[in-house]
């Protein structure tokens, strides 16, 4: 990690720096999938091509994931995969981009909040996405995230209100996630064409960097949504990458160019 630059700053100020290929790019996996072997060298590969990376805590009950991250994630804890783990693997590396975790909130209460903001500090993790707190139960993590300078990244839909949409992103940093599908993550349906008025939207509403995710496997999503979002998460999509035996950065390389 940069000495010198941590937290939702830092998650900001990359996403928002110039990318002359469009969007930011934010690759997800699932840590310690499909093996704990090669987590730390998936995420050197991955921070050559990644403007932030996204690492998924397993979990038993992934409510919002569709069957492909909920695969992984189940395999992860086969393979012994926590939230300490995680810590501890992070702590061996040396990495140049932001780190995200994706957790729900079970694991990251059982840890403890405190040492929560301990171990990310000394890991090199900058922020959190809990896809499972809503915004009215959030002030707890929040404060003790945004006090120490780490993000939590609060998600929007297409179903939120733009009242509500005001809300969320003024109690967000880092970044706002925009949900671009309803439903679990992974799915096979398109992107509706609707969803560039609902990304405009959230993006005059929010003051920080808005970025999409859900249902993102190809350059046409890409293409459809890139003038009205400053990053892009690709989930599914790179797992599949990975379990197919193929190169996740190639993967990138091919849906920014």
């Amino acid at each position: 990690m940069n000495e010198h630059m941590f937290g939702g700053q830092y998650i900001e100020d990359r996403i928002k720096a110039p990318k002359a290929a469009g969007p930011a790019i934010i690759p997800f996996i699932t840590a310690g999938y499909p093996n704990a072997e090669d987590f730390k060298q998936s995420l050197h590969d991955l921070a050559k091509k990644a403007d932030v990376i996204e690492i998924g805590v397993p979990f038993s009950d992934p409510m919002a994931d569709g069957v492909t991250i909920q695969r992984s994630s189940h395999v992860a804890i086969e393979n012994g995969v926590t939230l300490t783990w995680i810590f501890s693997q992070l702590k061996e590396i040396k990495l140049d981009t932001p780190i995200v975790l994706m957790s729900y909130l079970n694991p990251l209460y059982v840890f403890g909040l405190k040492e929560l903001v301990k171990a990310s500090i000394a890991s090199g993790v900058d922020g959190y996405i809990v896809p499972d707190l809503p915004i009215e139960e959030s002030k707890e993590l929040n404060d003790q995230l945004t006090n120490a300078g780490l993000a939590l990244i609060q998600l929007v839909t297409p179903a939120t209100p733009s009242d509500r949409i005001e809300l969320i992103t003024n109690q967000s940093s880092g970044f706002i996630y925009a949900v671009t599908v309803k439903g679990v993550t992974g799915g096979e349906d398109a992107l509706s064409a609707d969803v560039t008025d609902y990304l405009k939207q959230v993006h005059e509403i929010s003051k920080i960097p808005v970025c999409a995710g859900f249902g993102i496997r190809d350059k046409s999503d890409v293409e459809m949504i890139a003038d009205y979002v400053d990053g892009i998460i690709v989930g599914s999509a790179i797992v599949e990458t990975i379990e197919q035996g193929n190169s996740p950065t190639e993967f990138l390389d091919w849906l920014k160019n």
